[in-house]
């Protein structure tokens, strides 16, 4: 496997043309000087996901909005999309690498040959945009023969912020350059190779130059954007009996939906009138209340209330209608109800959460996916929640506002 990236080379950027001092170029959409962070959205998102070769993907990048819709057939890496982007959440949240890639051969591309040390591995990527412009983080990873990151690029403006490379194969670490403006351009140092560099820069960056700031700026913004990822697919095979009741924070699966819905209806009653309504819209029969039923044995169930008297125990409800059910749970609560890994230190005013839905039309009818989407767009559009779906056919989202839909074939993608 070559050599990932090349070495640091400190780009200056381009004189403002007004003002002589270093900014964006001439015709950039990046404002120059501290009133570009009023004129940007506050709240960080990602806005392209790079597969430079992951698993079945070679050389493609995908555009990302608040509300995206991956589409295409069986085959066509619609999951694998999903899943490089909740690596990369994971990774910007300090999680190992063999945490995060516990089957690493299989995101290694099925052609690519290994080299003269017998090494093959992948590159993912992703760009953030928020205060500080647009940020690109790319990352290469080695999965044959051991597992480690082999090269790390962050960059900004067109500068080069961050880059390490695999200097020694024989030592647990990479040889790591971030920029400085200080009276040395580059700072040097060793950072471990199982864990993102990015992630770990508050920590190693003094902050004491402007460089210094720039870097640690781009990093923050990079892995809030990244950071309270909710990837979720509902399992409703394990969400009709019985669950006891627990911390009231949603699994992946829902499995513990009834217990959720114990503990949120008192927490927000006008968001809990929105998710009724929104049952009453995909569920088949007259709804008045979606209740959690306690049972006497610390357990509760999932009932929907049908206004005469009648309860209907969720196990009795279909399979879309319990998928969507939980769908719109989702998407009508936050981080502090979903199983997410929130970064604590960063002010809900930056704060977002992106959730990511595998299979987002498997089992839903017109109706329910019609409905699932209009809400989701809703909620995007408040800025607070950002949504990624993966859904074979997209033809019936088509028309509505704020969706970006990214079209997959796999012939393109093999011939890449």
């Amino acid at each position: 496997m070559a050599e990932p990236f090349a070495s640091v080379a400190p780009v200056p950027p381009p004189a403002h043309p007004r003002t002589g001092r270093p900014g964006p170029p001439p015709g950039s959409d990046v404002p120059a000087g501290s009133s570009a962070r009023s004129e940007r959205t506050v709240r960080p998102g990602l806005t392209e996901l790079r597969l430079s070769a992951f698993a079945g993907h070679r050389g493609t990048g995908f555009p990302l909005g608040p509300l995206t819709l991956f589409a295409g057939p069986s085959g066509s890496g619609k999951t694998t999309a999903l899943r490089a982007y909740e690596a990369l959440a994971r990774l910007a949240g300090g999680a190992p690498l063999a945490e995060v890639f516990p089957d690493p051969a299989a995101c290694v591309p099925e052609r690519a040959r290994p080299d003269a040390q017998r090494r093959r591995g992948f590159r993912i990527g992703c760009t953030a945009d928020g205060p500080e412009g647009p940020v690109r983080l790319d990352v290469a990873v080695q999965a044959e023969p051991e597992l480690r990151i082999v090269g790390e690029r962050l960059t900004a403006g067109g500068r080069i912020l961050l880059e390490t490379a695999l200097r020694d194969p024989g030592r647990p670490a990479v040889q790591a350059a971030w920029h400085t403006a200080g009276s040395a351009p580059v700072t040097r140092a060793p950072l471990p190779d199982d864990r993102l560099g990015t992630a770990l820069l508050p920590l190693r960056v003094a902050g004491k130059t402007d460089g210094q700031r720039q870097v640690l700026a781009a990093a923050e913004q990079t892995v809030v954007a990244l950071r309270s990822v909710f990837a979720c697919d509902p399992r409703p095979d394990r969400m009709r009996g019985p669950v006891p009741l627990g911390s009231g924070r949603l699994l992946p699966g829902c499995d513990n939906l009834a217990d959720v819905l114990w503990r949120t209806r008192s927490e927000c009653g006008r968001r809990y009138a929105r998710l009724v309504a929104a049952v009453r819209d995909g569920c088949r029969g007259p709804v008045t209340d979606v209740l959690a039923e306690p049972l006497g044995d610390d357990t509760v169930r999932a009932v929907l209330d049908r206004g005469d008297g009648i309860r209907t125990d969720a196990g009795r409800l279909g399979d879309g209608e319990l998928r969507y059910l939980a769908l719109a749970l989702v998407l009508l609560t936050g981080p502090g109800v979903l199983d997410v890994d929130a970064p604590g230190e960063v002010p809900d005013a930056i704060r977002g959460l992106t959730v990511l839905a595998d299979g987002l039309d498997r089992a839903l009818d017109g109706r329910q996916r019609g409905g699932l989407l209009r809400l989701a767009a809703r909620m995007c559009a408040l800025g607070h929640i950002r949504f990624v779906g993966a859904v074979s056919d997209a033809s019936w989202a088509a028309g509505t506002e704020g969706v970006t839909v990214v079209d997959l074939d796999p012939v393109v993608h093999l011939e890449a």
